[in-house]
């Protein structure tokens, strides 16, 4: 009989799984919380749209504590204003209390963001270079230091962008994933309307996903992408049954007033006519404004908005909103980079859903504004899209790192990034300049004047 012998080649070792970078994505969230966080409370004045939001919680404020109140700033959901009118509940009405719940809903933003990125790409460099990308991008963090409605609307897209993303990656965990991201997208929507165009991809992919799954139950079955053992009967509870009841739940407030304010908006019109009436205070601003711009303005970064400039709190300070002007231009051939890996696949490869994922919500976050029916627009509407270019950078760096070539600049993209946030970071913290013609020393364009 013959003798057996054991191969002389040694079995393949599996290839070795990615680490999950969980501990640093803490930590960088935790130094984010501090930067952004350190001297909150400056400027003491209310600044930009602070005038807008800040005297409408106080109308809630007032409501709780005297019964008697004003509907104000009713073009826009509820949930940001009561959101901050609690904050100023807590921490009184003064600049502390008028900006820490938009400080907090920056830090959810900046660990969901980031923790969206694992779960879609499992890349460890690709993570933290975006942790790093979007930390150090302007807009996260000057958002996360002023009283209004987008950085809560932001963080909770963010938190819905997560939840979807681990359930695709999780299977086993996906029904209370999946749960999550309907509650998160229905608070976007009641945090601000700017999140409808996103609220609805995470539903469309999975029906697109599920149907190109080629099942004959397509309703029910509960095999194939993206969340085996989710059927798209079920996904649609929580996808779009549940944004709508959670967002609808956001105005329970608003009916409470009712029951004090005669007549109310919603006494008055219902649920129905109090949303004719905002549709048509949002199309009515037809007003010409000083740093009104347009989308293309915003993908080259050509128009910012000066939030603050002026003598206050005993010298004189500014807060510049533009994007990084190293990672927002370097961004777009890198969302380009990104949709060509992500639609292109060849020789049996597997599509790579992390990157056509940014670009695609980069586009979904942009053409309503491309498309948009208001005339008024300002460059605070590309915060939401400047989070999935910076995402698709942080994917292109991730890719140059791994080739012998690229290596050095795909970490030097980050690190260099991190280097013009510190130059730009008096006009973004509102830090004490020298005089008032100090602006000049970071206008480097006539648009950010």
């Amino acid at each position: 009989m013959a003798e057996a012998h054991a191969s002389p080649l040694p079995a393949a070792a599996p290839p070795p799984r990615p680490v999950d970078p969980l501990g640093w994505t803490w930590a960088l969230t935790g130094l984010f919380a501090l930067l952004a966080g350190w001297r909150l409370a400056t400027p003491s004045i209310l600044y930009f749209d602070e005038v807008h939001y800040i005297p409408a919680a106080r109308e809630w404020l007032k409501l709780i504590e005297t019964g008697s109140g004003w509907y104000r700033n009713r073009e826009h959901p509820l949930l940001g204003k009561e959101l901050i009118a609690l904050g100023m509940l807590v921490f009184g009405d003064n600049p502390l209390g008028w900006r820490i719940v938009p400080w907090l809903s920056g830090v959810i933003a900046f660990f969901a963001a980031t923790r969206a990125m694992w779960h879609a790409s499992r890349e460890r460099f690709a993570t933290l270079a975006f942790a790093v990308l979007l930390a150090s991008g302007f807009h996260l963090f000057v958002h996360a230091r002023i009283a209004m409605l987008d950085p809560v609307m932001v963080a909770a897209l963010m938190v819905a962008t997560w939840q979807f993303a681990a359930a695709c990656a999780q299977p086993e965990q996906g029904r209370w994933r999946l749960a999550l991201t309907g509650v998160a997208i229905g608070a976007a929507i009641g945090a601000k309307w700017n999140a409808a165009p996103l609220a609805v991809v995470p539903g469309i992919t999975f029906f697109i996903a599920r149907a190109f799954a080629g099942r004959r139950r397509l309703l029910l079955s509960r095999r194939g992408a993206p969340v085996p053992g989710i059927t798209l009967f079920e996904a649609f509870l929580w996808l779009g049954i549940v944004p709508l009841t959670v967002y609808a739940a956001t105005y329970l407030p608003g009916y409470w007033l009712s029951e004090i304010l005669h007549p109310s908006p919603l006494a008055e019109k219902g649920f129905i006519g109090l949303h004719r009436e905002m549709i048509e205070l949002q199309s009515g601003l037809k007003t010409p404004h000083r740093y009104m711009s347009t989308w293309p303005q915003w993908v080259l970064d050509t128009r910012g908005i000066w939030y603050l400039y002026e003598p206050i709190d005993g010298a004189q300070r500014g807060v510049l909103l533009i994007g990084n002007p190293l990672t927002m231009l370097l961004g777009l051939p890198a969302l380009a980079w990104c949709l060509w890996r992500g639609a292109w696949t060849r020789g049996g490869a597997k599509r790579d859903w992390a990157r056509l994922g940014a670009a695609l919500g980069y586009a979904a976050a942009l053409g309503l504004w491309v498309i948009a029916p208001k005339p008024t627009q300002f460059y605070y509407h590309y915060f939401t899209p400047s989070i999935f270019l910076l995402a698709a950078l942080a994917l292109a760096c991730g890719d140059l790192v791994r080739t012998t070539r690229g290596r050095l600049l795909g970490w030097a993209i980050p690190a260099a990034s991190l280097a013009v946030f510190a130059w730009f970071y008096p006009i973004l913290s509102a830090l004490p300049l020298k005089g008032p013609m100090s602006y000049l020393t970071w206008t480097w364009l006539e648009g950010w004047k």
